[in-house]
């Protein structure tokens, strides 16, 4: 067989999805596809010259067996015959996979001869089209693994229908290949259908942003975690506030810290796009496989250890694995998790005033039932190291992840939910972008905002980032520093206070002390708030720095450690800042 690698993964999903019958057509792209598939006594290969009769001949096939058929076709023109057959595929509803193979898609367009743009399709030719890009890096393997999965995935997927795969360059005189390795498979679960069976090894949870739990869902998963000695990771977007909820940021930041609560077996994902990168970082390296649940049911492989996609609502997914009672629930996990997260915690240093040391102070003494939006990426990361009370709910603009609508969300947040009070916690360049939403006039006297002014986009300077090897001069065009007044003390207040705004400016832990119980008081007040909070770059990256240093080093290990999770720029970045040691 060929040693083209993107075939080799076509090869092997199409044998794990059970689909061996092929009706090819001559050429010379699609020749290492359909020699292999010859030499492999799994495919059953029909050849028909002409690519118009073999898209119907396919339809023929699938229509009786109720099998997937693979169309195989060179580049030029030969796809396009597949057009009429693909139609009444469509409408027929047949399972058909047309596989047209091409040079590199980068070629489209600049007068290469049998190169034509098959990246829009017809409507109503195929349910879904993708790429089976070449394999140049392991990222490529990855992107062409998961494309092939959810392309095959979908001749079956609410209805059945034809599916399209456009594979980049498989020509090769090399057929030495034996035994093609084996793809990793990705299926979907519906209910009705059958379940996989859940290895009781080492569970955990991964929520990512979410819509507030209702007390059935959080019961639900409670009453799993209870069962299979699991735990439920969480950033403070996930809003999850059950039993087994883990804040685990603080501990997966720990640059010298090998922690073994993250060597998952398999990791459970819930939720959308998450913010906390640390967590994130560590559960890639060491989880073994991934499920996510989702009723949307799309291929989201964002661990790349994708198995299984559960499409269901997540109570149907975990009244199954965890039945209607718990007769004794297991708390080994969540009691280690716990410990080693009380260790990490009760080791923190004295931290510089920073937006680390304001959210250490304000997180443990926000109102009940309030609500907290943080803006990215400095802020969100500032508070998911410390928990606040269960009943805070917690919002990001992690979908988009800009900072252009931080504070209107916010505002519109303050207005849909008025018997409330909504905190924001954001930075100037977030602050100064969406600054028009404070003029408007519906702002309610339930609005407190915390803006941490350090007169630069301080996530570009702190260490971790590569633009901080910049020194002064990332401050021209990477961090934006001196705009908006370049900390100008009168100017946030002066627009502050002409809008209505009771204002507060502060510039140290003492002045912070004195306004914070003003700035979370449930007292009704006549105006809504705003602190302005003057910091520095430099006390933020040192903040940082002690914070991801409280486990010490293991020498080597250690070092090894930082390379693997946060890269090696990182360790050269350190030697900056602590004089040259590691």
């Amino acid at each position: 067989m060929a040693r083209i690698q993107n075939v080799q993964i076509i090869l092997s999903l199409l044998k794990q999805f059970g689909i061996s019958k092929v009706v090819a057509s001559p050429g010379t792209q699609n020749m290492s596809l359909v020699t292999s598939m010859d030499r492999d006594p799994f495919f059953k290969v029909y050849s028909a010259a002409d690519e118009r009769s073999a898209a119907y001949i396919a339809c023929g096939m699938a229509a009786e067996t109720g099998e997937a058929v693979v169309l195989s076709c060179t580049g030029a023109t030969a796809s396009r015959n597949y057009i009429p057959g693909l139609t009444e595929a469509f409408y027929r509803h047949l399972p058909i996979v047309a596989i047209t193979s091409t040079e590199r898609v980068t070629a489209v367009g600049h007068n290469v001869a049998q190169v034509i743009d098959r990246g829009t399709l017809l409507n109503d030719i195929a349910k879904m089209s993708v790429l089976a890009r070449c394999v140049d890096v392991e990222d490529d393997e990855w992107d062409c693994l998961v494309q092939v999965n959810k392309a095959l995935l979908e001749l079956n997927h609410r209805g059945r229908g034809p599916v399209h795969i456009n594979l980049e360059k498989s020509t090769s005189e090399i057929y030495s290949v034996e035994q093609i390795p084996v793809s990793r498979k990705i299926e979907r679960v519906c209910l009705g259908d059958t379940f996989p069976e859940l290895d009781k090894r080492k569970i955990a949870i991964f929520i990512g942003s979410h819509t507030p739990f209702s007390e059935l869902e959080t019961q639900t998963i409670d009453r799993f975690c209870g069962k299979y000695n699991a735990v439920v990771f969480c950033d403070h977007t996930s809003n999850y506030k059950g039993k087994y909820r883990v804040l685990p940021a603080l501990i997966a930041s720990q640059m010298w810290n090998d922690s073994t609560i993250f060597q998952i077996d398999t990791l459970i994902q819930l939720g959308d796009i998450s913010g906390e990168y640390y967590e994130q970082s560590r559960i890639k390296n060491d989880v073994e496989t991934v499920w996510r649940v989702n009723a949307d049911g799309e291929v989201r492989d964002q661990f790349k250890k994708l198995r299984y996609v559960f499409e269901m609502n997540e109570v149907d997914f975990f009244n199954h694995y965890a039945g209607s009672e718990v007769t004794e629930e297991k708390e080994g996990y969540l009691q280690e998790c716990r410990e080693e997260y009380k260790k990490v915690y009760d080791n923190i240093p004295e931290l510089p005033f920073s937006n680390l040391w304001m959210a250490q102070q304000l997180s443990t003494k926000l109102p009940a039932n309030g609500v907290l939006h943080m803006g990215i990426l400095n802020s969100l990361r500032s508070w998911n190291f410390f928990e606040v009370p269960d009943t805070v709910q917690s919002f990001s603009n992690v979908g988009g992840f800009g900072i252009d609508g931080g504070l209107s969300s916010f505002i519109g947040g303050s207005l849909a939910v008025p018997q409330k009070l909504h905190f924001c916690v954001i930075g100037d360049l977030a602050f100064f972008y969406d600054m028009n939403a404070l003029g408007n006039r519906h702002i309610g006297n339930n609005v407190r905002i915390l803006l941490v002014n350090n007169g630069v986009g301080t996530e570009f300077k702190l260490y971790q980032h590569p633009a901080s090897k910049l020194g002064s001069e990332a401050n021209r065009y990477i961090a934006a520093g001196g705009h908006y007044g370049h900390k100008s003390p009168e100017l946030v207040r002066h627009y502050a206070e002409a809008l209505g705004f009771e204002y507060h400016a502060v510039s140290s832990k003492q002045s912070f002390q004195e306004v914070l119980p003003r700035f979370v008081t449930t007292e009704s007040l006549s105006c809504p708030i705003l602190v302005e909070v003057f910091t520095e770059e430099e006390k933020e990256n040192e903040a940082l720095w002690m914070i991801n240093n409280i486990v010490k080093s293991k020498a080597s290990k250690g070092k090894e450690i930082v390379k693997k999770v946060l890269g090696e720029s990182v360790v050269r970045s350190i030697r900056k800042i602590v004089g040259g040691t590691e």
